[in-house]
């Protein structure tokens, strides 16, 4: 689709669950086109934000008018927290529009070195990912059961300001590892936010979406550039 067809992302209310970088990122960019936002901590909430845990769900008035809901939050041993304790809450919406879950690329598991694709089986070998890929198809099954849109997406490495090599470096807590053939993917925190305003413009495309830029690298030459 050409920029100029795009459908325009209307003002709404975005629920983030989890109010950590990419959230932040993505909740100034909704405000600055006139967005309401809530976004969760686990313990001091931040102006805007509420706690929000498994013992301490959200109240009623926090759902009131939501469009949109993105949830960040890692899921426990137990699962998700968020389909745990307020599945039924947000199937009640009846003005929620869009659900995005942001994962990992890490579900794909060790591919050998090859590319992968959203096409790609997920073979999780990580005790985390296997979690991440069990709440990907919790989310998916709900929201097919509910008939709301849930959209995944499996980002790669996430970088961005105050969180690269350089301020690692000036740091001096890093170290460049040389490891011949492994490679990593990464993704700009801007892209992140630019991904999903697209896909909340237009909620009813396809389930799931890797984010990267496309450029796979050595780690230890992205800290040489750096």
């Amino acid at each position: 689709m050409a920029e100029s067809d795009a459908p325009a992302l209307k003002p709404g209310k975005l629920l983030a669950f989890g109010a950590g970088y990419c959230a932040r990122y993505l909740r100034e960019a909704l405000a600055a086109q006139g967005w309401q936002t809530i976004g969760t901590r686990r313990e001091q909430p931040q102006p805007g934000d509420l706690v929000f845990r498994s013992d301490a769900p959200l109240p009623t008035e926090a759902f009131q008018g939501v469009t949109h809901a993105l949830v960040s939050i890692p899921p426990r041993e137990a699962g998700d927290a968020v389909l745990a304790t307020h599945s039924e809450d947000l199937a009640a919406l009846k003005s929620l529009q869009w659900v995005g879950y942001l994962s990992t690329t890490g579900v794909y598991g060790d591919q050998q070195g090859g590319w992968v694709d959203e096409t790609t089986p997920p073979v999780p070998r990580l005790p985390r990912t296997q979690r991440r890929l069990a709440a990907e198809q919790a989310w998916l099954i709900w929201g097919e059961r509910v008939g709301k849109t849930v959209q995944i997406f499996r980002l790669a490495g996430i970088y961005g300001p105050g969180r690269n090599p350089l301020v690692r470096l000036r740091s001096g807590m890093t170290t460049r590892v040389v490891k011949p053939g492994h490679v990593t993917c990464r993704i700009h925190v801007a892209d992140i936010v630019q991904v999903l305003e697209a896909a909340m413009a237009r909620p009813s495309t396809g389930p799931v979406f890797n984010g990267a830029d496309g450029e796979p690298a050595p780690p230890g030459d992205v800290l040489a550039y750096a």
